[in-house]
């Protein structure tokens, strides 16, 4: 696989898992929402040290998605 193609798929995993959430802030079922949470932090911090984004996006992802969830729980 070329680089291009594996990036690719990194982020598509990563966006993929943020709607999830997204979809279970609805549900407001706490432990499959931080259970999910975690899996997305995992995902955004292995991009960053893979050079898929820069820290500071994965960082900001991180932010703004721990406040939704905060709001919802």
């Amino acid at each position: 696989m070329r680089r291009s193609e594996i990036n690719k798929f990194r982020r598509s995993r990563i966006k993929s898992s943020i709607k999830k959430i997204h979809s279970l802030k609805s549900v407001k079922d706490k432990n499959e929402v931080n259970k999910n949470f975690l899996k997305v932090e995992s995902e955004l911090a292995k991009a960053v040290t893979k050079g898929v984004m820069k820290k500071n996006t994965a960082s900001r992802l991180v932010s703004r998605l721990s406040k939704k969830i905060k709001s919802i729980v």
